[in-house]
């Protein structure tokens, strides 16, 4: 868990580094994501970190919030409204006290522990690994609507493990039949070592970079708009609905967006 943690504070220091100088009409910047704005994105962040912050430290105190969003008539919508209202300052304020806070609760987790969380409970380690994809993910909205880009890192090794661990889910997730073929995906990390997860002799295969990776399956860029390569039907089906968050059906940019 020490290596996570570790991670997922070096993923939060990136993104904070990005944002901490914008001017205010930059934290109103539109994102390619649900036309959220960048205030809106930290916003969601500093919200879910709480949440894992509570859920790691006060069981109790996160059944009874689980409780309390079941009465709201739309709670997605809630958890952007308290960032939304508070000046960019502020915002930064709450969103650091979370994370920091998750940092500790989770610092002294093992790393199988379980968590209630909004579907069925979650490993620490899982719940870390999702809130580095999460982090990251976000991130990447909040740097296209600037305009800017960012060198990657071997944090996106976490990030595409999550992607492979989704892959079944990604289709049920959609009321689809997971394919039978296995996948075998190799793909390069930021120093050109080899990251690599299934059978090698799969007819089905993914071979490219750890970042077009990560960005497909987190849905911030189409296949076709990566330099990912895939060979047979289920590696392709699978680009197409990967899926590495947790929600509904979620549809990602259509080709040519950031062609």
């Amino acid at each position: 868990m020490k290596e996570l943690i570790r991670d997922l504070a070096e993923e939060y220091e990136s993104l904070d580094g990005v944002v901490s100088p914008l001017a205010e009409e930059q934290w109103a910047r539109k994102t390619p994501f649900a036309s959220w704005t960048v205030r809106d994105e930290i916003g969601h962040l500093a919200f879910f970190d709480g949440a894992a912050r509570l859920t790691a430290a006060d069981p109790g105190g996160f059944s009874r919030h689980l409780a309390e969003m079941a009465t709201l008539p739309d709670p997605f919508e809630d958890t952007l409204a308290r960032g939304r209202a508070l000046s960019a300052p502020a915002l930064l304020s709450w969103w650091r006290s979370e994370r920091e806070g998750l940092l500790c609760a989770f610092s002294s987790l093992d790393s199988k522990t379980r968590l209630a969380w909004y579907g069925p409970p979650m490993s620490a380690r899982s719940l870390a690994t999702s809130r580095i994809m999460e982090t990251w993910a976000h991130g990447q909205d909040i740097l296209d609507a600037l305009g800017r880009t960012r060198p990657p890192t071997v944090r996106l090794r976490h990030i595409a493990h999550l992607g492979v661990s989704t892959f079944s889910w990604s289709f049920l997730n959609r009321g689809m039949t997971p394919p039978a073929a296995p996948v075998f995906v190799e793909i390069s990390g930021p120093s050109g070592e080899r990251w690599s997860w299934g059978p090698p002799e799969a007819a089905d295969r993914i071979r490219g970079s750890a970042e077009d990776f990560c960005l497909v399956v987190t849905q911030r860029r189409h296949v076709e708009d990566t330099s990912l390569e895939t060979k047979g039907d289920a590696a392709r089906q699978w680009m197409r609905v990967a899926q590495a968050f947790a929600g509904p059906p979620a549809e990602g940019p259509k080709p040519g967006r950031f062609a």
